[in-house]
């Protein structure tokens, strides 16, 4: 079954270059909804579920940072952000928002269609898991992608919940930071490594007086333990 992607961007020419280029490619890898303004987003992914979905951030009505944040307050669907906006504080935001990748313009549409790609498969990959994951007060469910912190569940964006899978999954053993990008950010991600101590801080804040479990060891990384 195709991956179901929705493209959201106020250029008719972008939106049309990516459509044919995506259908030219493969027909069945991927099938494209097309919406120009933030309204139009936010009203498709109210009637539809995606597989990805692709954002520019200026955009008519709501940008593509405040779509983000309201996509990511219930779910975990893989967000690649197409813009102009390539500082280094616009791509960090747009990390720290929850989105899987940042693509400035102009791109390549063969680029483009390789993160897709791998984005898609790395999130269906990321849920294979079926058993439960223990540590200390911690408990994460993966299939029902949930994390409950003595007993009560935690609030967590996404990148978080697949951070705390990536070092319960490694429990004991120390994680580079560089290892942590090529496992939840991916082998193509080309921001800076500090993304990562952001994601821990706020994961460390939803863990509470569980925190303690996730340790920095100098020099080398982050490691989640059961002391």
């Amino acid at each position: 079954m195709p991956y179901k992607v929705l493209v959201t961007e106020d250029s008719s020419q972008i939106r049309e270059m990516v459509g044919d280029y995506f259908t030219a490619k493969a027909q069945d890898v991927f099938t494209l909804d097309f919406a120009h303004s933030g309204e139009a987003a936010l009203e498709k992914l109210y009637e539809n579920e995606y597989d990805l979905v692709l954002l520019d951030i200026m955009l008519p009505g709501a940008s593509g940072f405040e779509i983000c944040k309201r996509l990511r307050s219930e779910s975990a669907t893989p967000i690649i952000f197409i813009t102009a906006l390539g500082s280094e504080e616009d791509i960090l935001h747009g990390y720290e928002l929850g989105a899987d990748d940042y693509i400035v313009k102009p791109f390549s549409l063969a680029a483009l269609y390789a993160k897709c790609l791998a984005v898609v498969k790395r999130a269906k990959g990321m849920v294979l898991t079926q058993s439960k994951a223990v540590c200390g007060g911690i408990e994460l469910d993966p299939v029902k992608m949930t994390v409950t912190v003595e007993g009560k569940q935690a609030e967590l964006a996404p990148k978080e919940y697949f951070l705390l899978k990536l070092l319960m999954d490694n429990k004991e053993s120390v994680l580079s930071r560089e290892k942590i990008i090529t496992k939840v950010w991916g082998y193509d991600f080309d921001g800076d490594e500090r993304v990562v101590d952001n994601h821990i801080k706020k994961l460390r804040r939803a863990l509470g007086r569980q925190s303690k479990r996730v340790k920095t060891v100098f020099g080398g990384g982050y490691k989640l333990t059961e002391k």
